[in-house]
């Protein structure tokens, strides 16, 4: 389009300079513009938070610093200054969640004890079956599908980013639950995209089931959406700051086939 309206534009100047009169209108710099034929609805209006770890507009809060009211179990987890520690077996949001955007803060323990899987050992658990592995990672050895950031026991993370024991650490986490038919067929996998402090670490990761200790992985028909899950595994895990969007993708109606469109002149794509 750039390179259409400079040439005309030199051809003008040009022409201007041998004294011709030359008309030249905006429609004869034109190109055609190809149209989709779909109405879009119009996207909602969210409002950002001030930073990437706050709050939009639109989402649901499950843990702000005061209570876990918006778990199952959660009574049985402690709350102090605003950080909730894990307590007696897991919690389990008790609302339901299929496509969503979350995020969630967490914190290995200190003094540190163990090593391997018995250090800082927790994990987010996605419609309550898919597991991203929560372990102090930092200078500490394990087998690898096993390490923060992981799909337990299907891949590892790309990079290790852990951060300190006693410190924060940030999972966003853009998950695309699976879709099955009505003969409990699978149709679609799983898949997430996962951020640990900034740094990209999955990126459309299908996966390959869900995530047990002691089988493969393996698909098995449930609802469209599930309850995010925090796992209890008796290490001393802090966690904040934690919400979730239920993601809708754009919304539109295909009106009519692609067309070009050339000032009044209508082009169907075949």
């Amino acid at each position: 389009m750039k390179r259409c309206v400079f040439h005309a534009l030199t051809r003008l100047t040009l022409l201007s300079g041998l004294g011709l009169s030359v008309a030249l209108s905006a429609s004869s710099l034109a190109a055609e513009e190809y149209l989709n034929g779909i109405k879009w609805q119009e996207p909602p209006k969210v409002t950002p938070g001030e930073t990437n770890a706050d709050a939009p507009s639109d989402a649901i809060i499950l843990f702000d610093g005061a209570d876990l009211s918006e778990w199952n179990n959660g009574d049985k987890w402690n709350v102090k200054d605003g950080v909730a520690s894990t307590g007696k077996g897991m919690i389990s949001t008790k609302r339901e969640f299929g496509d969503c955007q979350l995020h969630i803060e967490w914190s290995a323990p200190t003094p540190v004890k163990g090593n391997g899987q018995g250090r800082g050992n927790s994990g987010v658990f996605m419609m309550g079956r898919y597991e991203i592995q929560v372990l102090d990672s930092y200078d500490n050895e394990t087998y690898f599908d096993g390490q923060a950031g992981a799909i337990y026991k299907q891949t590892p993370p790309a990079v290790n980013a852990t951060r300190p024991p006693g410190e924060w650490n940030t999972y966003d986490i853009f998950w695309t639950a699976p879709r099955f038919d009505d003969s409990e067929k699978l149709v679609s996998p799983a898949y997430v995209t996962v951020v640990h402090n900034g740094v990209l670490i999955l990126n459309h990761f299908e996966l390959k089931g869900d995530t047990p200790y002691n089988r493969p992985p393996q698909y098995k028909a449930h609802k469209p959406v599930g309850p995010i899950s925090l796992q209890d595994h008796g290490n001393p895990v802090r966690f904040r700051n934690i919400w979730i969007r239920e993601f809708k993708p754009a919304v539109g109606e295909q009106e009519r086939a692609p067309f070009l469109r050339d000032g009044n002149k209508e082009t169907p794509i075949e």
